[in-house]
This record gives structure tokens, C-alpha cells and sequence, in this order.
């Protein structure tokens, strides 16, 4: 008895535009939202310089050169000198993440295990039932 080969699911052109949309929009939005929400580069520090020079702002003469190139003065140059990110980490954070990730790719291989064994069981020709799970 031979078994109808398996057929995956089309999607139409106009459904494949409107996910390649919706993908981009989103991708722009979850960018953008940090931005939008002031949640980007919050945690800075800043250092204060009264007469700033090259040599008090820990600029070399190729550095001020190169500063100079670029249009900045030890003044201008002060501000941007003077600002520091914290790179403070967060473990519990980074730990919900790695979940949602792990979480993710399982609950996405569950859901998809009934179509690999159709497809399996196609190309491999092993005869057991492919709806049936193991």
C-alpha cells in the first residue's frame, strides 16, 4: 500500500509579503522603543572637566590631532571624553532570557515534531504511523 506523499503547507505570495512587513515593523519597533522610551545608554556617569586641555582630558598630541581632524576642541571634545557607560550587568536578566531562547526552540520543536515525522517517514519509508507520537 503505498502512502500519499507529503505535501507541506503553501503560503500564497501576498501572506509572504505581509510576514516580510510585519517581521521588519517589528524589528524596527523593538529598536526603536528603547530609544523612544529613554531605556537606551540610561546608565551613564559623567565627568565634569573645568579648563579642559588634551593633556588634562588624557589625550596625546596624535589623539588631539586626531580630535582636531574630526572638528572638536578640548571643550567640545570634554563632553563626549567625559561620558561613560555603566556596563553593570544583570545575571537574572540574562537567565530570563536564556529561558525564553531554550523555551522557545523546545515549545517550536514540539509543536512541529507531528510535520518531521510525515516528512520522515516519506523519504525513509519505515511504514509506522507518523501521527502516532513515540
Amino acid at each position: 500500500m503505498s502512502r500519499e506523499p507529503y505535501e507541506p503547507p503553501t503560503q500564497p505570495v501576498a501572506g509572504q509579503i505581509f510576514d516580510a512587513l510585519l517581521m521588519l515593523v517589528l524589528v524596527f519597533i523593538t529598536l526603536y522603543l528603547p530609544l523612544l522610551f529613554k531605556l537606551a545608554g540610561a546608565g551613564t556617569t559623567t565627568t565634569e572637566y573645568p579648563n579642559p586641555t588634551w593633556e588634562s582630558l588624557g589625550q596625546n598630541a596624535t589623539m588631539a590631532a586626531q580630535w582636531e581632524k574630526l572638528g572638536f576642541g578640548p571643550e567640545k571634545a570634554a563632553t563626549i571624553i567625559g561620558t561613560r557607560f555603566d556596563y553593570a550587568f544583570n545575571w537574572t536578566a540574562l537567565a530570563i532570557t536564556g529561558v525564553v531562547i531554550v523555551g522557545y526552540f523546545i515549545f517550536m520543536f514540539r509543536y512541529s515534531d507531528r510535520q518531521y515525522r510525515d516528512v520522515i517517514a516519506e523519504r525513509f519509508g519505515d511504514g509506522t504511523d507518523p501521527s502516532r507520537k513515540a
